[in-house]
């Protein structure tokens, strides 16, 4: 299977369910809610929360960007009104090919968002589970937190409305939807049918025309969001891995501060140096 867009989103939905208590949360455990808006701008509009799922090992810049291109595209979109994002990175028992430990994914998406994000933020309970989360049950995680727990979104007059939760993903999961291997129908029309998808479509592609041909997709087209990637970037974490193990500079394709975080923590095989005023990086 090909390593999508969101690196490791597209990822087996069908091998049963997962065991998950949405009452009892992980020793430590506390979901964020400070970078949510706290109020609407407009009323009138539904209150919309982005949530992309992914191994992010590590995080780029690609998605860091997938929620700014989704950003973009709802401001030009008057019926949803965007209030806030999360990465909710995969736990370690989906046993992925260079995935970095758990707590070391949450930190890392972590440090991309806590300084240079006004409305991102990182959600641990998936990481943290003892067993692999299909997503639509992470949804359903997300559904509990924001509509169950903390009641939806107060508007001025009093009242609340329920908050719209979309999965962020690449354009690579939607074609993989396609695949009855991959993907349960019952969890496709849960998360399309009761929450919805937006897509960030490869430049060269047509999302549009695979989902005339995927019944299940077609059905529940009214939910699934697509918006063009206008400047192409392919970067991705498994090709920042292999830089760091063919002893190339990963520079620029994330965030200095994850960097950092990788060569301080010798992640992917590496160990840091210091000499003087600037830092040097060993590789094992």
């Amino acid at each position: 299977m090909g390593e999508p867009i969101t690196d490791g989103i597209t990822r087996r939905n069908d091998e049963g369910p997962s065991s998950s208590n949405q009452g009892t949360p992980p020793p430590g455990y506390s979901f964020p809610t400070h970078k949510l808006a706290k109020t609407m701008q407009d009323s009138s509009k539904v209150p919309l929360v982005l949530v992309a799922c992914g191994s992010y090992s590590p995080v780029t810049y690609l998605h860091l960007r997938m929620f700014e291109m989704a950003a973009d595209y709802f401001n030009d979109h008057s019926k949803y009104e965007l209030i806030g994002g999360y990465f909710s990175p995969v736990s370690d028992y989906y046993q992925k090919e260079g995935l970095a430990p758990a707590h070391h994914r949450v930190r890392m998406c972590e440090l991309a968002t806590e300084s240079d994000s006004a409305w991102l933020m990182v959600d641990s309970w998936e990481a943290l589970q003892p067993s692999y989360q299909r997503t639509a049950i992470v949804l359903d995680h997300f559904d509990d937190q924001l509509n169950a727990r903390l009641g939806g979104m107060a508007l001025p007059d009093g009242t609340t409305r329920k908050i719209q939760i979309l999965l962020l993903a690449g354009g690579d999961l939607i074609e993989s939807m396609g695949r009855k291997d991959v993907w349960a129908p019952e969890d496709l029309h849960q998360i399309l049918g009761h929450y919805g998808c937006m897509v960030i479509e490869r430049t060269g592609t047509d999302v549009s025309e695979f989902l005339l041909s995927q019944d299940i997709l077609y059905e529940h087209r009214d939910n699934i969001h697509v918006v063009k990637q206008v400047i192409y970037n392919d970067i991705s974490s498994t090709k920042v891995r292999l830089f760091v193990k063919r002893k190339m500079s990963i520079k620029y394709l994330l965030p200095d501060a994850v960097m950092r975080y990788i060569f301080e923590n010798s992640l992917y095989s590496t160990k840091l140096t210091r000499k003087r005023d600037y830092v040097s990086y060993e590789f094992d």
